[in-house]
């Protein structure tokens, strides 16, 4: 601090440590508190608002909110009117502000007005003139549909248009933010799940299905419209029946805790579709629910989780505990900045600062008991009470950092592994943040699976003929062994995938080379400009039927390659059909038909061609267990004739030696021997299954391919080939051991050993 200005505002706001100059500077007159009504001491926990009835027959709601550091906490009740009415929490155990209120019935609405310090130079930001979200609230009530309107300087704990602008943050603003802000509701459900049926699918049978709530259900024909782009609308036979014909055994939800959109979004119109901007870690996003807000929300999700596993379809959650929506020291308090800044958030050296491994402006301080403990209560009760089935972690890496590293032995890894609750459903990471060391790809305990971006790059490279050579498709192809081969981990623990929500669509990525974001306001500047794509001639759309009909087979080829990989397979909602965003990677702010999965795809033959291909192949996947191993290949010989489990041929139809693995190759052949799969079915016998033979030619022009012959096989049967367009040659055609096929420009050739 160096200017007069600055310094002037400095010792202002500080001399006053109620912020009377601010509310002066801007006009504004913090109104009278409402009077106090009175709260019994209720009990510390559980954590957050819990209908019950007492011993003596009063029912009402007990409150339990952690403000380490704070001077005083006033639970705020709202009626229908938005009036308000305050009582004050004056019984503290353990840093746990606590009271019980008789007459409170589920339903109501709340929220907490924290008191203490405001002293941003030293990280404490209390501002009890800002309505605060329950962090433990199970349902919030908030606005529904695009109702992106831009936030209100009243939800800034600071005053956000001060003259010196490069202190703002400094200056506390005193003016009322409880007519601007979500509120919680007091739910109560005393549902056992008695009636419900988890599917509990094995990691390597498991092939997941990402899925966005609105963008699947938004423009389905078979939904009702008013159950479109809600949990009601996912419930609904429509949705169900479009999942059971693919075969996926899982959807991936994107983010369904409550979240809020950014201001530099909703100055432009826009919002956060995507949802990884939470704010809420005990309720479903209010926006999706057919229902209402007023806590209804809660018996909708629960019932599409129900509707979904009567189908033998598991729900994973992709969770987003790393950051929260209250974004840096210029964001708004809507909930733990206002609670006790310093002991949710990590700071920096310079606490008015903000640690941010997440790109997000903020990152939760994970190591602390209590952070971590909110953590690990949001996610049980997301599985004992909300029924899911695991979760997908959004950028993994910040929550095992300890002080700064990244360490596989922090203390949330810790505690997963021993509960006896979250150690028993799926784990997937998102394996990396943007800090320094924030890539560990391979890296994360057994329990653990990871996202696998090397099985993206790989496949991507290849199908563009991009690979110096052929060693890294290997790895990819059959389980990453080089990655998760340590520690008792197994093939599953790779999730393999090619797209994400995060990038091109499938269809996109054979369309477009460059990214086309122009219509998030961005100037182009946002998402990756490692695309690793190919438009195959055009960019963009086209009329030339000769690109049109290569991208189709890229297409069937890169569905292939996925579905025939060892591991766990993820698909995106709509690359099955040919969904488009028009080339924008990007598309996180666009809650429009950009996103929205496009059932009218389906009308196109060549599309519903692309869906019934991608249900054979995972249909293809279920029927046979050398697709899906649980053990690692050993590569070595299995039988007295030298049959080996995993074998690698050149186009020669020999076996590829190290010098093979070191040279350019278009050209791959993968032998998969169903002959000796380690590990015993459920009634103890050895498992047996077919072999096959994949080819894959990602060259330009056709090639000579010679089939290998005795000990792998006597004769082939095509069971699929991805250039059927162009050849028509139907699966079920015959060759011998030793005939030399030709193998089209860019397909792949999958045959079973038929004798």
């Amino acid at each position: 601090m160096s200017s007069a200005a600055e310094q002037e505002a400095v010792a202002g706001h500080q001399a006053t440590g109620n912020g009377r100059q601010a509310a002066a500077a801007n006009g504004v007159r913090r109104p009278a508190p409402p009077p106090m009504v009175p709260a019994r001491p209720g009990a510390a926990t559980p954590l957050g608002a819990r209908f019950r009835v007492g011993p003596d027959g009063v029912a009402g709601t007990n409150f339990a909110l952690w403000a380490g550091g704070a001077e005083g906490v006033e639970l705020c009740l709202f009626d229908e009117a938005g009036k308000e009415s305050r009582v004050r929490l004056s019984e503290l155990t353990h840093e746990i502000w606590h009271g019980f209120v008789p007459g409170v019935l589920p339903g109501q609405r709340y929220g907490y007005r924290v008191h203490g310090r405001w002293d941003p130079w030293t990280g404490a930001r209390w501002n009890p003139a800002k309505l605060l979200l329950d962090p433990y609230a199970r349902a919030v009530d908030a606005a529904k549909g695009n109702d992106y309107r831009r936030l209100p300087p009243e939800v800034y704990g600071h005053v956000r248009d001060w003259p010196q602008q490069h202190v703002a943050d400094t200056v506390r603003d005193d003016r009322d933010s409880a007519p601007y802000v979500p509120k919680g509701v007091v739910v109560h459900d005393d549902d056992d799940w008695a009636d419900d049926r988890r599917p509990k699918t094995p990691w390597a049978d498991s092939v997941i299905y990402e899925v966005h709530v609105k963008g699947f259900t938004q423009l389905h024909p078979g939904i009702p419209r008013e159950l479109r782009g809600t949990y009601a609308g996912l419930a609904h036979p429509a949705a169900i029946e479009h999942l059971v014909k693919l075969g996926v055994t899982a959807v991936e939800l994107l983010p369904v805790h409550q979240f809020a959109h950014e201001d530099h979004l909703l100055r432009r119109g826009l919002g956060n579709y995507w949802g990884y901007n939470s704010i809420g870690y005990f309720a479903p996003h209010a926006a999706y629910a057919a229902s209402g807000t007023t806590g209804r929300q809660v018996g909708e999700f629960k019932r599409m989780v129900r509707a979904l596993h009567a189908a033998g379809i598991e729900v994973i959650l992709d969770v987003v505990y790393n950051h929260t929506a209250e974004a840096g020291e210029l964001g708004p308090t809507l909930s733990l900045k206002g609670i006790d800044n310093r002991g949710y958030y990590r700071l920096q050296d310079d606490p008015r600062r903000y640690a941010d491994y997440t790109g997000c402006g903020n990152t939760l301080h994970v190591v602390q008991p209590h952070v971590l403990r909110l953590i690990t209560d949001s996610l049980r009760y997301w599985v004992t009470e909300m029924g899911v089935d695991g979760f997908r972690f959004d950028l993994a890496a910040a929550l095992a950092r300890s002080m700064h590293d990244v360490d596989m032995l922090s203390p949330f890894l810790a505690v997963i592994a021993q509960d006896p609750v979250l150690r028993r459903v799926k784990l997937i990471a998102e394996p990396w943040d943007v800090g320094s060391g924030g890539y560990q790809v391979g890296a994360f305990p057994p329990l653990w699976t990871e996202w696998n971006d090397r099985y993206r790059n790989a496949v991507r490279d290849f199908w563009r003929h991009a690979l110096p050579d052929v060693r890294e498709m290997g790895y990819r192809l059959s389980g990453s062994s080089d990655l998760y081969a340590w520690g008792g981990r197994r093939p599953y623990a790779s999730v393999n995938f090619i797209t994400a929500h995060d990038g091109f669509t499938l269809r996109d990525l054979v369309s477009y080379e460059r990214k086309h974001n122009e219509t998030n306001g961005e100037g182009n500047r946002d998402g990756t400009n490692d695309n690793r794509a190919w438009n195959c001639g055009a960019e963009g759309e086209t009329d030339d039927e000769g690109i049109r009909a290569l991208r189709r087979r890229q297409l069937r080829n890169l569905l292939t390659t996925l579905l025939l990989s060892t591991g766990v397979p993820m698909l995106v909602a709509g690359d099955e059909l040919g969904r488009t965003q028009r080339g924008n990677n990007n598309a996180y702010c666009q809650d429009n038909e950009t996103s929205w999965v496009d059932w009218g795809l389906l009308e196109d033959p060549g599309w519903h061609a692309l869906f019934e291909l991608t249900s054979r192949l995972i249909e293809l996947r279920h029927r046979h267990p050398v697709l899906r191993r649980r053990a690692f290949f050993s590569g070595r010989a299995q039988t007295a004739d030298g049959l080996r489990d995993l074998a690698w041929f050149t186009s020669r139809g020999t076996e590829m030696t190290e010098q093979d693995w070191y040279a350019p190759a278009a050209t791959l052949g993968m032998y998969l021997s169903g002959r000796d799969i380690p590990g015993r079915d459920e009634r103890g016998e050895q498992i047996l299954d077919d072999s096959f033979l994949a080819v894959l030619h990602a060259g330009e022009g056709p090639v000579r391919f010679e089939l290998p012959g005795p000990p792998w096989a006597e004769r082939y049967e095509v069971v699929v080939d991805t250039s059927l367009e162009e050849q028509g040659e139907a699966p079920g055609v015959e060759h011998r051991a030793g005939t030399e096929i030709t193998m089209p420009a860019r397909a792949v050739l999958l045959l079973r050993v038929a004798g």
